[in-house]
Parts: C-alpha cells; structure tokens; sequence
C-alpha cells in the first residue's frame, strides 16, 4: 500500500492546508484511536507538542479524535519529541504523539508518533491507521467516551531522565556552555540540563512566541550560535531544532560540528573507554570518510535509507547502538529508545570531560571529505527516474569519481525535490560533478 498522508517522519505541512488542518486531525485522532482499541480496551495516549502557535488548535482536535473513540488522553504542554518517547515508556502508555513540524518554519506543523517502547512505529502500523481513515468513524457512546488530564511535571522528568544519561563521576564544572534551543520545544528544559550538572550556561533561543521557532536560531541556523560562543568566550554551543531531536555543536574556537563528525566521535569514545562496538549505522547521505575512518578502526559500517526511523530500525535489526544522520539525528540506544539532542550532547560532553580533551583532539585524523548537495525543483509531471539524460550523466560522474568519492540522486520525502549529492576528496570536483547532474536533471 502507497502511504497517502504519512511521510519519512509522520504527517507534516503548512497550518491551514490539507492535511494540517483540524478537521482532518480530529479524523486523524479517531483513526489512530480505532486502531488502538483492536488490541486495547482502555488505551492511554500522551500528546506534547513544540512551540507552535498552531500547536493549540491541533492538540484539542487530536485530543477530541482520541476521545471520540475511547481513549484516554494525558497533555503533556511544550516538550520534547524525545521527551515524549521517554515518557511514553515511563508512564506504560499505548502510544506517544508529537505536534511538531521539527525544523520546519512556523506556518508548519506536523504529528508524529512514538509506540509504547519509545520508539517510531513501523510503515506497516502508518498503513493501518491510513486504512481507518478511509473508513467511516464509529463515535463512542457517552458512558464510552475518554477522558483528559493534564501532566504537570513532564519538563522535570524528562529533565531528570536527560541527567541521568551523564556519568555520574563527572560534572561540567569550570565550563561555559552557550544553549540554543531554536524558541523551540525544549526552550524551558535545556539550560536546566546543563545547569544542574555544573556548567555555566548562557541560553539563546530560549524565548518562544509561537511565531519565531526556527528562525535564525538553532541546529538548521547555527551561525547565531557560533557568535554567541565567540561573544560570551564559551567553550561549547550546544544547538537543537525545534523539538530537540536534532544536535549541532561548536567548540570554543567557533568551529561547528555536523552529526557525521560527532557519530565517529560517540563511537571513538566508547572505544578508547574498552567497550565493544561490532557496528555503526549511518544513511546514504552520511560522510564517506566517517566509513573509512571507521572502518580502520574495525567498526563495521552500514548505510540505512535517509531518515532516523531507517536508522532505527537497522540498528535494531543487527542488535547495535550507535547511530545517526549528518544533520544531527544522532542515537545511542543504551541512553534512550530515540534520537535526542540533549542526550547526545551530553555524549559529546562527557567524551571530552572523560579523556580532557577538545572536539578538535578527538577527531584528529578524521577529516571530512567535501560534500554537494543540490535542490533540484521537478515539475509536476516530472519522473527523475525514466530521466535518462541524468542516469547517463550519474554513470559518468560515478566513473569519474571511482573509489575516491560518491553519487546519491534521490527524491526529497517530504517536497517535490530531487536531492543531488556528490562528494569527493577534491572540493572543486564534487562541486563540478553536482552541478553536472543538477543540469542533467533540469533537463529531463
């Protein structure tokens, strides 16, 4: 089945259109709760959400769906789209829904859902709902209908959670820390963390006002973030999207740090600490020298399709830990069931806590290669892959590249783009090769 609503990270849009729309949400709600109550009498299910002024209007609709088909609801406000997973587990609820259009601009907004390990759900599950939207609802009776009620502590025991991934031997005393946490989700929650564990922290993007999530703030902006550190003299930056799934950092001399790097660095750790690492997952987009550099250090690496879920379920699949994407989706099973910006930065911390050393140190002699990406716009009508002119331009440049670099062409999940990437050791080669497929595909 073709998934018509569902994407690589749940349903997400613009406010006001379909399907981000309350009427839709509330069928939504009812969908998902129809599918629930086949293997649960009485369901409970926890909804958070980001910043988002539209976050209000769809958070009653999603609550009025749930209800209308017998389940019970517990609104958790601003939180995490981790911190939710985390206390989906902890509360022994059937399911978790975030509000969030992540990294996205205000005007949009999305739902995405944990399953009661914390965890994504599988396509599979994303299909079952489709299916009971398609169907007519079958509205509760009265005496049936589920109730809500408010979680009033869920920032501080999610706070609690988050320090609890840190060693315990080690604090972050003596450190200044710049948080930016993109007028996001975890606005109220991240200078805490970083607080109560010892550090001196300076917060940015820590003022929401439901229009100004995202902007110019953040992982996806994170020059604010290395101005700020350059500014206070601060020996990290700590940058989140905003639902705090998603990690940038910066160290004290103003240099940022992608997720690829701080992969290879998580990996490095536990290694220099004797733990065993059989194998590390990244996706087709993830930097060839975080391979290599894996690679002569005996840790098997492996390509998951773009997404965390993907991700998610490859580690599972191979029985492994460590994961994650270049844009900052990062995740360390052992800490929590999902990707979490602040526990993985915690990760980061607690590396150059454990050995004294700086970012720069632990990533010597792994040097990124350089890497193209192109947006290409498609039309309508627009079928990249019978694109013939780009299948003979993308052998060509696979030719030309050989072992020393890579191709990726693929479609965008979530916008009518196709996604060039190109890298290569030589910077002005990759750039070279991008554009020579970003023209082929144009014209096809």
């Amino acid at each position: 089945m073709t998934r018509k609503y569902f994407g690589t990270d749940g349903i997400r849009g613009t406010v006001g259109q379909a399907p981000i729309t309350p009427d839709f949400v509330l069928q939504l709600g009812h969908a998902v709760g129809r599918v629930l109550r086949r293997t649960e009498d009485r369901p409970t299910v926890l909804i958070g959400k980001d910043t988002r002024i539209s976050g209000y209007m769809l958070e009653s609709a999603l609550e009025s769906g749930l209800n209308s088909a017998g389940v019970d609801v517990v609104l958790l406000g601003p939180l995490p789209t981790p911190g939710v997973a985390y206390l989906t587990r902890a509360q022994r609820a059937s399911l978790g829904v975030v509000i969030s259009a992540s990294h996205n601009p205000y005007p949009d907004n999305g739902i995405k859902f944990f399953s009661a390990q914390g965890s994504k759900l599988s396509d599979a599950w994303e299909e079952e709902v489709e299916q009971a939207l398609a169907q007519p609802p079958q509205w509760a009776d009265s005496a049936s209908l589920g109730r809500a009620q408010r979680l009033d502590d869920a920032a501080g025991r999610y706070i609690e959670f988050c320090k609890s991934t840190f060693a315990h031997e080690l604090s972050l005393r003596g450190l200044r820390i710049v948080v930016d946490a993109a007028h996001g989700a975890a606005y109220h929650i991240a200078p805490k963390v970083f607080h109560e564990l010892g550090a001196d922290v300076i917060a940015i993007g820590c003022a929401p006002d439901g229009l100004n999530i995202n902007h110019e703030v953040g992982a996806t902006h994170p020059e604010a973030l290395v101005r700020a550190v350059r500014a206070n003299h601060a020996d990290f930056g700590i940058a989140l999207d905003g639902d705090a799934d998603r990690l940038q950092i910066v160290d004290g001399a103003g240099r940022l740090y992608n997720g690829d790097e701080l992969l290879y660095l998580m990996v490095a750790d536990r290694l220099a600490r004797g733990e065993q690492v059989p194998g590390a997952v990244g996706t087709l987009m993830t930097n060839l020298a975080v391979e290599e550099a894996l690679s002569r250090r005996g840790v098997q690496f492996v390509r998951a399709k773009v997404g965390d879920r993907y991700v998610l379920e490859e580690l599972t699949r191979r029985r492994w830990l460590l994961g994650g994407e270049g844009s900052g989706h990062l995740l360390a099973l052992d800490r929590h069931t999902t990707g979490d910006g602040l526990v993985s930065a915690l990760q980061v911390l607690q590396a150059c806590v454990g050995s004294g050393k700086t970012l720069a140190q632990l990533l010597q002699g792994m040097e990124l290669f350089p890497q193209v990406l192109l947006n290409v716009r498609l039309g309508p009508q627009q079928d990249w892959q019978r694109n013939t002119r780009l299948a003979e331009a993308t052998r060509a440049v696979q030719d030309t590249l050989g072992d020393g670099g890579r191709v990726l062409v693929r479609a965008s999940g979530t916008e009518p783009l196709l996604r060039v990437m190109v890298e290569a050791r030589d910077a002005a080669l990759a750039n070279r090769c991008a554009q020579q497929l970003a023209d082929a595909a144009r014209a096809g």
